[in-house]
């Protein structure tokens, strides 16, 4: 999947800060189980295709997934061998800032047992420490 945004108003962006907590996207609105974000971080497209990855290939066919983040945030890096000054690099790759309570994938179609097995393979791709949802 191509985790790139198609038109953005401007083409970079300050890095800004990560605080407080998640006041959207912290319910489950699709699945039965997700993945919730207990640290707030940066995760890059990459990061968010491994884990969809990881999952689709445990869960098999049965099971229905929902990628709840998007990176929409670019992250500009200079080249290594540039002076000082010159302005700010060129986007080298997209983020998505997350806040703890954030759901970052979303699972039906299978038991439990499967859910919480693919969702741990899919935490173990995510640079932050997460928990396994279940809605009642």
């Amino acid at each position: 999947m191509n985790y790139n945004p198609k038109k953005t108003r401007f083409r970079k962006q300050h890095r800004g800060r990560m605080k407080g907590i998640s006041y959207r996207g912290n319910n489950i609105c699709f699945g039965r189980y997700a993945l919730q974000a207990l640290e707030p971080a940066w995760i890059t497209a990459r990061q968010i295709e491994a884990g969809r990855r990881a999952m689709t290939r445990y869960a098999r066919r049965g099971a229905k997934i929902w990628v709840r983040i998007f990176p929409d945030k670019p992250v500009t890096v200079r080249a290594t061998a540039k002076r000082m000054g010159s302005g700010k690099g060129d986007p080298k790759y997209w983020i998505v800032v997350v806040k703890p309570g954030r759901i970052l994938y979303e699972m039906i179609g299978v038991s439990e047992t499967v859910a919480r097995a693919a969702m741990s393979i899919a935490a173990s791709k995510m640079p932050i420490r997460t928990q396994f949802v279940i809605t009642r």
